[in-house]
């Protein structure tokens, strides 16, 4: 059984993930796509698959099983609650939502809905590396988790693109989710610090050092750099309490010869996370075939969400913001603090 799938957006990541489900992974049809851009949208629709004039109609559309969500964050909500009312799994690219408000709409509603139907985006979760340095944290030969340090780092950023809040509001919500996964705890307070400015970053507040704090009191540091020039690197090191296990650099292969002894670096997130994001659509499209959802939840969207909230606080109050989070849904698990016991 084919799964036909529809796509709204058909931007850098949109266009991507096209090409995944044409040419990569099994079990899946594009059978239409939109965007605000007509032109692009039809420029980038496989051959047969539909060119829908709106989301709604796509999502409305008795052809598509299930929906890939990669427009902009501010439409997320609406397109997120039609795919809901429809009945439909939908995969959605981060952010889940841009608010608060918008986030618990969407988790309300997918509560009463009964069933799980949207995965976010969170791709790290799905790489093998990651995945690896998990399995060592809860095997707990080296004891518990005390401290996480999380380095994101972009060789540039898009200039007129990519604004102060970015790192805090776009940038961090990946190593927040990954921190949350990781540890299988959740975060309560972010405090945030900015170094001397990078003459490479302009007006970019660049760049930005973020302590989470976790509710089992172990803490995270995220040092995230977006001028770094050398090229895109993320790395990640966790000390317990007998020992400490920490990324591989990637690519791993290492070169020795006249000009001495070096590793490659990946010049972007599609370079390092190639192998993640076909996982996380095999993943994905087992689920939706089943009418359901795996992997990063709505629940795991709204915390991001509430994180990033707090680090554009702490930027400004320069101290210590608390993320207060209501009661985790059955529908999503059990909370974080008892499912590691």
């Amino acid at each position: 059984m084919t799964l036909q799938v529809g796509v709204i957006g058909t931007g850098m990541i949109g266009r991507d993930h096209i090409r995944r489900l044409t040419n990569v992974v099994s079990g899946v049809e594009i059978v239409g796509v939109t965007d605000i851009d007509q032109a692009r949208a039809a420029a980038a629709a496989p051959a047969g698959a539909e060119v829908f004039a709106t989301p709604s109609a796509l999502i409305s559309s008795e052809k598509v099983e299930a929906v890939i969500i990669c427009s902009w964050g501010p439409a997320h909500e609406e397109q997120l609650l039609a795919c809901i009312a429809s009945g439909k799994p939908v995969f959605c690219e981060k952010p889940l939502v841009t608010s608060e408000s918008a986030a618990l709409r969407v988790m309300e509603a997918e509560v009463a809905c009964g069933r799980r139907l949207i995965q976010v985006g969170f791709m790290r979760r799905f790489d093998s590396d990651y995945r690896r340095l998990k399995a060592v944290i809860d095997g707990g030969k080296l004891g518990a988790p005390l401290m996480f340090h999380s380095v994101h780092r972009n060789a540039s950023v898009p200039e007129g693109l990519y604004t102060s809040e970015m790192p805090l509001n776009d940038t961090l919500v990946h190593d927040a989710d990954i921190s949350r996964w990781l540890l299988s705890d959740e975060v309560i307070g972010v405090e945030v610090r900015a170094p001397r400015r990078s003459s490479r970053g302009g007006a970019l507040r660049d760049p930005v050092f973020v302590l989470l704090h976790m509710a089992s009191g172990a803490l995270v540091d995220v040092e995230i750099s977006v001028n770094i020039a050398y090229g895109y690197d993320i790395r990640g090191e966790v000390s317990c309490e007998a020992g400490v296990a920490a990324l591989p650099n990637r690519p791993a292969t290492v070169i020795s010869d006249s000009n001495g002894i070096r590793q490659a670096i990946p010049e972007d997130w599609r370079e390092r996370f190639i192998d993640a994001y076909d996982q996380e659509f095999r993943e994905w499209i087992v689920a939706a075939s089943n009418g359901t959802a795996s992997g990063p939840s709505t629940w795991d969207g709204y915390a991001a969400t509430l994180v990033a909230d707090a680090a554009l606080r702490a930027v400004v109050s320069g101290g210590f913001e608390p993320v207060n989070m209501i009661a985790k849904p059955n529908l999503y698990g059990r909370p974080a603090a008892m499912a590691a016991e």
